[in-house]
């Protein structure tokens, strides 16, 4: 991490919040000394006595005479003194310091600088800390009460970057992640996160201090009791201040949970055992993934990003059987079609990724009681095709495609407007692609720029059936349209050029619901019903293919891959690969559900270069990142055209590929369709060496892979995300016997 170029921190109110500050900057060698200013001189002593600050004054201008050209002023008064600070500084302040403040309304500290100055100046970085105690005081101050905890600035549009920059490396220097987002934004958030529930701690001990009855509650109060209302032991000044400062928000976050509450009564009142189901389900949700929820809702990217590298060592082989997790796209499907199906769907072997698990939260946010996923095992209480409520606010996919797209079809039919967001790398994707035949059906769809996302789908548009012929083989595209053709009136078909897979028309079969399949062209009717069902997910083929490669290119190699999916639009992996030579058998062959699944055995035998056949092109799209793996250690040249649309996935793979394979040793020249791969039989294909995976989950997986026949280690940045697909890779990878680390 970069080093704070501060100079002289000046912290103005040394109590626990800007004693902490100074004492995790002068811990890190982050400034040159530390000077305090309080109101009492007894606080001064103390803080000087305690070494938090290095010298001390009651006398703020006094204090800044001593600070020149990059200092650093931090404000930790209370919100509503910080206007007669900024009075003091107005006229006192030495040109070339920066100022920034830890107040948590930011609104009230904008209108105060206004107030003085008559705009916020652009030394000015508004910022508050996502950190605090019971205790207060300078007493209180450690070096580690930011340490993990997030950090928000709420820079305006003249802020200076500079400034901007020096403020967030001082709090990144203090161990805390730093985010930016708008002054507004900030304070509704923090109104229902973080204010809301102090007025609820304050208000549930001081009404039962003042209930005789209740004497006891505090003597045998439980954990989690104690946990909840330990907050309303803050300083009590600092939350007035607060409560005025915020008021308009905090008021309109009060009057929700109150009404909320009530409808809690109600159903416990009524006996209502699906409302009181869905409550605690979306709240335990909400609980479990409660910082992926506050990414989602309110912050921007992070300036300093948490990241996963993996270190592959070469050698090892791969042998045993091994179950990989449930197919993703069947696990979204499961979700979408059994939230809108009437009665109670249980699925089996749903993947716990993030890619799917953004599916069931969209959901949960459309109001559908969905219980687990526990160990594969979900509940999905139906709410049938007109029983989706408006979301509370934008639904956030995270890095997921499919989601986004078969949602924009699902969604064009409701009464309701929402809007569909996602993280970096959803935000560079297509979305026209769905949004055009959308719009031909009657949806009204905004998309971002370029079509990409945000996708705004507003609802009440009454919807036509078409006959749409895809002009790019995408069963996301397909699903999308048939998906939106359950809300439209009349009939609805699609073509595609070359086979995708068919998950969608099989679940809607398997969903009872009519759907007429005749080669290239699937057609249902609006209007009918979904009846629910029981589903077993098989384990997924695009994941099982990194172990199918890896199997196939390692000596000695003997993989069992168990309950597989083989649905004949997905197995273009397994047609490669023998083609390839590859040595694979299908065995205990059967239907779950409507899909075949078979367990599929490889063991290792000599590879081929090929010519991959076009028609195969759709029926392994998701693959093709393993395959290169599989036609670098091939002996002679493979040759993949038809293949565009590897070039919109979570990243350019055919680019990112080329670029790693080549970082590798491997001659790889990319096409605009394609790929020509010069492969070796040698022992050791790949040199050692680092590779950027782009935060493409797949692209990391197939570069672990080749860690089997390579000369060194190699090492893969950005693997974070597979996650989405993946969750146990690196487990499963070690269990079968690569030598991989997470670093």
């Amino acid at each position: 991490m970069e080093k704070s170029h501060i100079g002289r921190l000046l912290v103005v109110g040394v109590g626990l919040i800007g004693g902490s500050f100074a004492l995790s900057l002068k811990a890190a060698g982050a400034c040159r000394e530390v000077i305090g200013v309080a109101l009492q001189e007894e606080v001064c002593e103390e803080a000087k006595k305690l070494g938090v600050v290095d010298r001390a004054y009651t006398s703020l201008p006094e204090a800044l005479d001593l600070l020149e050209e990059g200092d650093l002023v931090f404000i930790a008064v209370p919100t509503l003194a910080v206007e007669s600070v900024f009075a003091q500084l107005k006229d006192n302040l030495p040109e070339g310091v920066t100022v920034t403040d830890a107040a948590s309304v930011k609104g009230s500290v904008q209108r105060s600088a206004e107030k003085v100055w008559g705009r916020v100046p652009n030394f000015l970085v508004l910022g508050h800390p996502i950190a605090g105690s019971e205790k207060s005081g300078v007493s209180a101050a450690r070096d580690d009460l930011y340490r993990d905890h997030r950090v928000i600035l709420t820079p305006v549009p003249d802020t200076d970057v500079d400034r901007l920059r020096l403020v967030a490396q001082a709090w990144q220097a203090a161990g805390s992640e730093v985010l930016t987002m708008s002054v507004e934004e900030h304070d509704e958030v923090l109104a229902a996160t973080s204010h809301l529930p102090h007025v609820i701690a304050f208000s549930l001990v001081d009404t039962l201090a003042h209930d005789a009855e209740n004497e006891n509650i505090f003597r045998y109060a439980a954990g989690g009791f104690r946990d909840f209302t330990r907050i309303a032991s803050s300083d009590p000044v600092m939350w007035r201040d607060i409560m005025l400062a915020n008021r308009d928000a905090i008021l309109q976050a009060i009057d929700l949970y109150s009404l909320n509450l009530s409808s809690l009564r109600s159903a416990i009142a009524s006996g209502d055992s699906s409302a009181l189901m869905g409550v605690f389900t979306r709240a335990k949700a909400a609980r479990d993934h409660f910082t992926k929820m506050l990414a989602k809702q309110a912050y921007s990217e992070p300036m300093q990003a948490k990241e996963v590298t993996f270190i592959a060592q070469p050698g090892g082989t791969v042998s045993g059987k091994l179950r990989v997790p449930g197919d993703k796209s069947m696990s979204h499907r499961s979700i979408m079609l059994g939230s809108l199906a009437e009665g109670v769907t249980e699925v089996e072997g749903f993947l716990e990724g993030e890619d799917a698990l953004a599916t069931l939260q969209a959901f949960r946010d459309m109001g559908v009681v969905i219980e687990g996923p526990d160990k594969g095992r979900v509940t999905i209480h139906g709410v049938g095709l007109h029983g989706l409520q408006a979301p509370p606010g934008p639904l956030y996919l995270g890095n997921s495609g499919t989601s986004m797209r078969l949602l924009a079809g699902l969604l064009a039919g409701q009464g309701f407007d929402v809007t569909l967001t996602g993280d970096e790398s959803l935000s560079k994707r297509p979305m026209n692609r769905v949004a055009s035949p959308l719009r031909e059906m009657g949806a009204a769809i905004e998309t971002g720029p370029e079509g990409r996302p945000p996708l705004l789908i507003k609802g009440g548009k009454p919807l036509s059936g078409i006959n749409y012929r895809l002009p790019m083989a995408s069963a996301q595209v397909k699903s999308a349209v048939l998906l939106a053709g359950l809300y439209a009136e009349g009939e609805t078909s699609t073509e595609e050029p070359a086979p995708t897979r068919d998950h969608t028309e099989r679940m809607l079969q398997g969903f009872g619901y009519a759907v007429e399949r005749n080669g290239a062209c699937a057609t249902l009717r609006g209007s009918g019903r979904l009846k629910a069902c029981r589903i077993d997910v098989p384990a997924d083929i695009s994941s099982a293919a990194f172990f199918m490669v890896a199997a196939a290119i390692s000596p000695g190699a003997d993989v069992m891959l168990e309950h597989v999916g083989i649905n004949p639009t997905r197995d273009g992996v397994i047609n490669i690969l023998r083609a390839m030579g590859g040595d694979i058998e299908l065995l205990n062959k059967r239907t779950v559900g409507g899909e075949p699944v078979a367990d599929i055995r490889v063991r290792y035998a000599p590879l081929k270069g090929i010519a991959i056949p076009e028609d195969q092109v759709p029926l392994a799209i998701d693959e093709f990142p393993a395959l290169f793996i599989a036609a670098a250690c091939a002996q002679g040249q493979t040759v993949l055209t038809g293949a565009e649309e590897l070039r919109v996935k979570e990243s350019d793979r055919i680019q990112a590929m080329a670029n790693g394979l080549s970082a590798l040793g491997v001659s790889a020249e990319p096409t605009a369709d394609g790929i020509v791969i010069d492969g070796s039989p040698e022992d050791a294909v790949f040199s050692g060496g680092t590779v950027d995976s782009l935060g493409d989950h797949r692209i990391a997986m197939a570069f672990a892979v080749a860690s089997l026949r390579a000369k060194d280690t190699i090492r893969i940045l950005h693997c974070a995300n597979v996650a989405t697909s993946f969750p146990n890779f690196a487990e499963l990878a070690v269990g079968a016997g690569l030598k991989l680390q997470l670093a």
